[in-house]
């Protein structure tokens, strides 16, 4: 009995644990867009952008209520993930608007990785939550056309990116290291171990080669 209500309670916490980092990652992604559409070089990129940040807002209400409806308080479940996340953000300020969509496209890619494998170790109407909110969608592609229409309008800028990519997952998987080891209810569950740091190292190896062969499919190096 004791053993079923830890088990509950754990689960518990990682719902709440991962809803939360999920929702300040789109609260951050809604302010962080709306900012960046205003150096678009067109009027109908700046459109699409901000598109974009809207749909990033609506994720962020749908996490809100979410955690509401399981009895925890949005602001208490994101407030732990604020600085880390935000200093990940200082860190990684893009230089010009061909920076802010690979940023956009790394970060939205490598983290709906990260949250979807979080996810296969909660209830499963929290797993289909999950997926509907992180899986790929319309501005995951949306932002890989703008890349692709970038790189071939200007090939040089094809080296630059590359390094900026590189640079970003480095920074986006040492943050989701982070997020696991500081988070104690995140790492072990990732593959169902004490070791938290072990389950993190392994899983960042997997989103590094999902990263791989997304850069591979825009023609730049990993």
């Amino acid at each position: 009995m004791g053993t079923s209500l830890d088990a509950a309670t754990s689960a518990g916490q990682l719902s709440a644990e991962l809803l939360g980092a999920m929702a300040y990652g789109e609260l951050s992604a809604f302010g962080r867009l709306s900012l960046d559409s205003r150096e678009a070089p067109t009027l109908h990129d700046r459109s699409v952008l901000a598109k974009i940040a809207v749909g990033a807002y609506g994720n962020f209400a749908l996490l809100s209520d979410r955690l509401w409806e399981i009895g925890v308080d949005p602001e208490h479940a994101m407030l732990p993930f604020q600085r880390s996340f935000d200093h990940f953000h200082e860190r990684t300020k893009p230089g010009d608007w061909f920076e802010s969509v690979m940023k956009a496209y790394v970060i939205d890619t490598v983290s709906s990785d990260f949250y979807r494998a979080v996810s296969m170790f909660l209830d499963s109407t929290t797993q289909h939550f999950v997926e509907r909110v992180a899986s790929p969608d319309q501005a995951t592609e949306v932002l890989r056309v703008l890349l692709n229409r970038a790189l071939a309008d200007d090939p040089r800028l094809a080296s630059r990116l590359a390094l900026w990519g590189r640079r970003l997952v480095g920074e986006a998987l040492t943050q989701a290291q982070r997020v696991g080891v500081e988070h104690p209810v995140l790492g072990p569950a990732l593959k169902n171990t004490p070791d938290a740091r072990a389950a993190v190292k392994t899983l960042t190896a997997e989103l590094a080669a999902k990263h791989a062969r997304r850069m591979t499919g825009l023609g730049l190096t990993a």
